[in-house]
């Protein structure tokens, strides 16, 4: 009877090493394909999936709030070119995570948003299910894909299909809708394992046509006024070398949109960030490369662009962004890379650099500028303006060029993208497309965690609202990461009143607010900075330290504008209270 009882438990035991499920298959399927971090919010039908992720080797955050997990993966697809990972609850968890999924689609970051659903005969007969809800319909109009998983055995080409779709092409972000039960489906592990696939080529080089090219440097080389704009793109596509050779090679003036910093040093002699306004009026051939013509250039026209007629190239890998606004003469369509390198092999050794005159124009304009600044960045003003403050934070990036910098924030963030000089590619990440306000934290610990850097986080009081409660992630996880608050008591100013009733206007913080307690609470490190000197040195403190550290600034309640520096977008009543 003993044998027998033996056989039984032996034959049981083979069974289940024979065996795996959906958990382990999904779990299986992102290493397979290199994807080894996950940020999210554990919870219904997800928690178990989570522990296991993390027995497996897979580093596991887990945040707050979904939204701010998105953030951090959208950021990472944007640092490593692979599909930052979201992992969610269904229902009210999926619709906070789908925020960030459609930021990373507007903006071209690869990220692939995973959540856990209520079960499909359920939910399609709209019986009440827990967390009920069709998450797929609603996903699809707001990222580039969108696949539901319902056998275990398609868990391998469901997760190919969503890398694929992220990073293919013009990157975006993918929906990956995984019912409850799939977790726990049970099959063969043979055939578990052969059903998984990694990804070959994922996103294959796109070679523009040999024409495109020849046309695009016949504009270039009629140009009188040429002008290059770097997108966030241009440093998504890590051609950073090539694109740096280019610029030079050409000998036009380049300008940097916010992300597109550090691919060359902003203190590069053909750099025009200092001379923007000038050469945007008065360039008259202008290539974009890996940038769109939205409504952070003005579409290409109006005002911005001054009086002189203007021809456009533009390197983009996505054919329908040309003539998104006005007219493109030459559209070089491909990757940004092969684009870039087929220009700079077609211009060979003899290429006659921009005109002296117009080089010569530009960087009288923009040492006439940076020069009109200085003073304003050196004052120790207490309680601080911005120029005080951002001088000083100028001052410690220059010493610290390999620092990752997160900014966000309405006066904040317009101020500081001029006023501090980025060195590396890929250093400064900020709001992007949308100008939105909320990705402070996540993109911070995803910085921190994808780069292994020191990250300087620069906030507007306002921003940092958004997502504040992740400084504890920030401090569970024990991050480098330094927060530096602008607190000037309100959105744009503190200094806002309401003339009708007790109620503060709809602008205005509570005054004197120390944000620093907040960090302390979880065991960070708090600082109450109310003087460029006081702020120099606790940034410098928690930079050589590497311990989560967030600093209130304290700014004149009365610094700071209407919306920033996109005032003309707020509409106006012209009517008068009578």
């Amino acid at each position: 009877m003993s044998a027998i009882v033996q056989s039984i438990d032996a034959n049981k035991a083979e069974a289940e090493r024979e065996q795996t499920d959906g958990f382990n298959l999904i779990i299986d399927a992102l290493k397979l394909n290199g994807l080894t971090t996950i940020y999210g919010v554990p919870g219904i039908p997800i928690t178990d999936f989570g522990r296991m992720a993390q027995a497996a080797g897979i580093r596991v955050l887990s945040f707050r709030h979904e939204q701010n997990a998105g953030y951090a993966a959208s950021i990472a697809g944007f640092l490593t070119k692979k599909p930052g990972i979201c992992l969610t609850v269904s229902a009210p968890g999926f619709l906070n995570g789908l925020t960030a999924l459609a930021h990373a689609t507007t903006n071209c970051f690869p990220m692939i948003l995973i959540s856990g659903s209520s079960e499909r005969e359920i939910v399609d007969l709209q019986q009440g299910d827990y967390e009920e809800m069709d998450q797929l319909a609603i996903a699809k109009p707001l990222c580039k894909a969108a696949f539901r998983v319902l056998h275990a055995a398609d868990i391998g080409i469901g997760l190919a299909r969503a890398i694929r779709a992220a990073v293919s092409g013009r990157p975006g972000g993918v929906y990956l809708d995984l019912p409850a039960k799939l977790f726990g489906q049970v099959m063969d592990a043979e055939a578990g394992r052969k059903s998984l696939v990694k990804v070959i080529d994922a996103a294959p080089a796109q070679i523009p046509a040999p024409d495109s090219v020849k046309r695009a440097l016949d504009v270039l080389k009629s140009a009188k006024k040429p002008l290059i704009i770097l997108g966030k793109g241009a440093a998504y596509a890590q051609a950073d070398d090539a694109i740096r050779r280019l610029v030079e090679k050409s000998g036009v003036p380049f300008l940097p949109m916010s992300m597109g910093k550090g691919l060359l040093p902003d203190t590069h002699p053909q750099c025009a960030g200092a001379a923007r306004s000038t050469v945007l009026k008065d360039s008259d051939v202008v290539m974009l490369i890996g940038a769109r013509l939205n409504w952070l250039l003005s579409h290409g026209k109006g005002k911005t662009w001054g009086d002189a007629p203007k021809k456009f190239i533009q390197i983009d890998i996505e054919p329908k962004e040309m003539d998104s606004n006005v007219e493109i003469v030459a559209p070089v369509v491909g990757d940004i890379g092969s684009c870039v390198s087929a220009m700079l092999a077609a211009m060979g050794d003899k290429w006659t650099p921009a005109p002296a005159d117009w080089m010569g124009a530009v960087a009288s304009k923009r040492e006439e500028n940076v020069a009109k600044m200085a003073p304003r960045l050196m004052n120790n003003n207490s309680p601080m303006d911005y120029h005080g403050a951002l001088g000083v934070l100028r001052t410690i990036v220059k010493e610290r060029p390999d620092a990752m910098l997160v900014n966000e924030g309405a006066n904040t963030l317009d101020l500081a993208r001029g006023i501090i000089d980025i060195y590396q590619p890929r250093k400064r990440i900020d709001v992007g497309t949308w100008g939105i306000m909320g990705i402070g934290m996540g993109y911070a610990i995803a910085a921190a965690v994808e780069t292994g850097k020191p990250v300087l986080c620069v906030e507007g009081d306002s921003a940092f609202g958004f997502s504040g409660m992740e400084v504890e992630t920030i401090c569970r996880y024990k991050l480098p990461v330094c927060i530096v608050i602008f607190n000037n008591d309100g959105i744009y100013r503190g200094t806002d009143v309401n003339g009708v009733g007790d109620d503060p206007a709809p602008t205005v913080f509570v005054k004197g607010a120390r944000y620093d307690r907040m960090m302390e609470a979880f065991g960070g490190i708090g600082v109450n900075a109310t003087s460029p000197d006081e702020l120099k040195r606790a940034v410098n403190q928690a930079m050589d330290s590497g311990k989560p550290t967030l600093i209130n600034a304290v700014l004149d309640p009365g610094a700071g504008s209407e919306s920033g520096r996109i005032g003309n977008l707020n509409p106006q009543s012209k009517l008068k209270k009578k």
